[in-house]
């Protein structure tokens, strides 16, 4: 077997991983009333056989109103959870995969259409609508109805949405939960000046814009066993001038460090349109940044399709983990053909173990 990092075991808290290849959460948009459908058996069926050492379930709301779209998974209620677990026993019937799951709320990019309708706000007085809510009453677009600016009241509830999935995620037996903090949903819409313009003490500097994030990680950390890890996913930056920086993500990372998050992934953009350097691996110079300032495991995301490239990330030293979202979706085979390029093994499925190439005798375990 070839030396590779990326197929070299990882830990992150007590959670043991048979490589350092994650799959990130990708919303699928097909779920009905936040409960899990038959496309989901099929979607995670698959990603489950793919040889990766860890699967993250997909932005999961933990209130309605959280939701992205009236489509998205949902963990706020009995009948999601049973819907869920529904999935889950079907995944773990066949593959041995570790399954973490993503926690979120939209905020103020909730109440949209799907993404193959245009993926506009749907107005909140329309039958699939409804109103969102967010730090400060600030549309992302001119033309979106603005949202209701939270109150405390409002914000003690949601933090509890978080913890009572949280709690549910355990009972599902869900090996760590990672809480969404990117991507201008609301958790990054509290840290970011350019959605947060507050004047409590959750708004202004950065210690009152990473008060709620913090508060809802300390909760989750709380409710979730202490066996398995909490971790969080940012935005490294906004790419633009005034917002979110990379200066401030290491300052909230650092904090979260200190409050015994598990890993942090690294990830970009999201709360307003930007002008963003897309290209291979384009965010890795942000992981970079992070890693160099934290003990904890760093995820690095981002238009990395290429297996050399992946393998050089961690060489460098720029992360501990490669997250692979679109790459896996085009190829849900991916790792098997990135151990066979490195000469080195993969776990597979007994009933697909006749498929191993012949010139590749030791590709599968």
């Amino acid at each position: 077997m070839s030396e590779t990092m990326l197929f070299s075991p990882f830990q992150v808290g007590d959670l043991k991983l048979d490589n350092r290849i994650v799959i990130a959460p990708m919303c699928q948009y097909s779920a009905a009333d936040g409960c899990m459908t038959d496309w989901h058996l099929l979607h995670y069926g698959q990603l489950a056989l793919s040889g990766a050492g860890l699967l993250t379930i997909e932005a999961t709301a933990v209130a309605p109103e959280g939701r992205i779209t009236y489509a998205d998974v949902g963990l706020y209620s009995d009948a999601n959870e049973v819907a869920m677990a529904r999935v889950l026993d079907s995944v773990r019937q066949w593959s041995p995969i570790p399954v973490a799951i993503q926690l979120a709320h939209a905020g103020r990019k909730a109440s949209c259409d799907l993404p193959w309708k245009g993926g506009a706000q749907i107005p909140p007085e329309s039958p699939q609508g409804w109103r969102t809510v967010a730090p400060s009453s600030l549309a992302v677009a001119a033309d979106d109805a603005a949202p209701t600016a939270l109150s405390r009241e409002e914000m003690t509830r949601i933090r509890g949405d978080f913890v009572a999935a949280a709690r549910r995620a355990a009972r599902l037996g869900l090996d760590a939960v990672q809480l969404h903090g990117a991507h201008g949903y609301l958790l990054h819409q509290f840290l970011s000046p350019l959605s947060n313009r507050r004047d409590d003490e959750y708004g202004g500097p950065l210690e009152n814009r990473m008060r709620f994030p913090l508060e809802v990680f300390d909760a989750v950390r709380e409710a979730f066993p202490a066996g398995r890890s909490v971790t969080m996913r940012v935005s490294g930056t906004d790419w633009i001038e005034g917002g979110w920086s990379i200066e401030e993500t290491v300052v909230f990372a650092r904090a979260l460090e200190q409050r015994g998050c598990g890993a942090i992934h690294v990830s970009s953009g999201g709360l307003l349109p930007a002008q963003i350097p897309l290209g291979p691996g384009y965010q890795v110079a942000l992981a970079r940044v992070v890693k160099a300032a934290v003990g904890i495991p760093v995820v690095a995301v981002g238009l990395i399709t290429e297996f050399d490239h992946a393998e050089d990330i961690l060489k460098a030293g720029d992360a501990d983990l490669i997250a692979l979202a679109r790459a896996m979706l085009y190829n849900p085979r991916w790792p098997w053909h990135a151990a066979a390029h490195f000469g080195a093994h993969v776990r597979a499925p007994n009933q697909y173990l006749r498929s191993q190439p012949h010139h590749l005798k030791f590709l599968f375990d």
